[in-house]
């Protein structure tokens, strides 16, 4: 079998029984795809077979992959490698699992960017444009603070997604999982604004709009991660004088903020739909003040007295 034919079945594994982001389908096709053709560099008689991939031959591609490549990135490919390689294995395309005596690199996570409390509301609070788009984007970064959503499911909010009575919104996170977020007062009053002058943004020409999708473009259709992103980066310049900001940045924002506020670990996981606590806890980065105050109120050091 080659390495082509295995790919496809194994995308079609990916998408359709663990019904991973159409994301993550794409990055593991490119990355599987990217050690074919370096096998076929060295050998262009004929398309490389899976089992043709030993350890060797794995260890010249990741030699490859260090002169090009952060650890970040490579630490992904060796990744999404292993992955195929295993799921190969347990349908005996092959019998062994070379990728698994590969080393992954060893990857130094920086600290979120984060916002304090005042830059946030700064962003938020930002003057819009008047207009359609205007209410558009003040609901977009409520609900990017508010509830901690990432870009890929504020785009797929439907309407029928968001209840404004109960001020909750069903949320089509990673892996397909549905979950339910709360909606904030200022969040359920902005995207209440939005609504009402929704039907203005439709396509110039045709007069058409998607009907399903909560957010929408200048033209009418759903709105897509880039755009997103173009809201924030101005809202962040605008807002509190930063350039670097970005709509994942919001996201860690609340959920320190909620953490800084008292909220449980597990409540803050549940609502950002992590499905590992130690995501949140990197996410939610204990800002030093609430480590003190924790600290002081805990621990019986601090409350003793100091003797003299």
């Amino acid at each position: 079998m080659t390495i082509d034919e295995s790919l496809r079945s194994f995308l079609q594994h990916l998408a359709g029984v663990r019904r991973v982001s159409p994301r993550t389908v794409t990055e593991y096709g490119r990355d599987v795809a990217g050690l074919a053709t370096f096998m076929l560099d060295r050998d262009p008689s004929s398309a490389p077979e899976v089992q043709s991939v030993d350890v060797y031959v794995l260890r010249a591609w990741l030699g490859l992959l260090h002169q090009k490549f952060a650890p970040s990135s490579i630490a992904r490919k060796v990744a999404a490698v292993r992955t195929w390689m295993r799921w190969m294995r347990r349908r005996g395309i092959i019998l062994g699992c070379p990728a698994d005596e590969l080393g992954t690199p060893k990857v130094r996570r920086g600290l979120p960017t984060l916002l304090s409390a005042e830059a946030a509301h700064d962003v938020v609070e930002v003057a819009m444009p008047a207009g359609a788009r205007g209410l558009r984007d003040r609901a977009l970064l409520e609900v990017l603070y508010g509830s901690g959503l990432r870009v890929s499911e504020i785009c797929g909010l439907d309407l029928d997604s968001v209840d404004l009575e109960t001020a909750t919104a069903r949320v089509l996170g990673k892996g397909r999982k549905e979950r339910l977020v709360p909606l904030g007062g200022k969040c359920v009053a902005a995207i209440a604004a939005w609504l009402v002058v929704r039907n203005a943004l439709r396509h110039p020409v045709r007069l058409t709009q998607d009907t399903r999708a909560l957010f929408l473009t200048a033209r009418g259709a759903r709105i897509y991660p880039r755009a997103v992103w173009v809201v924030v980066r101005s809202a962040g310049m605008h807002g509190a004088g930063r350039a670097d900001l970005h709509p994942h940045a919001l996201r860690h924002t609340c959920a320190t903020h909620m953490l800084d506020g008292g909220a449980d670990l597990r409540a803050i996981q549940e609502m950002l739909g992590h499905a590992s606590l130690s995501t949140t806890q990197r996410y939610a980065h204990v800002s030093v003040e609430q480590l003190m105050r924790v600290y002081d109120g805990a621990h019986p050091l601090a409350r003793a007295k100091r003797v003299r």
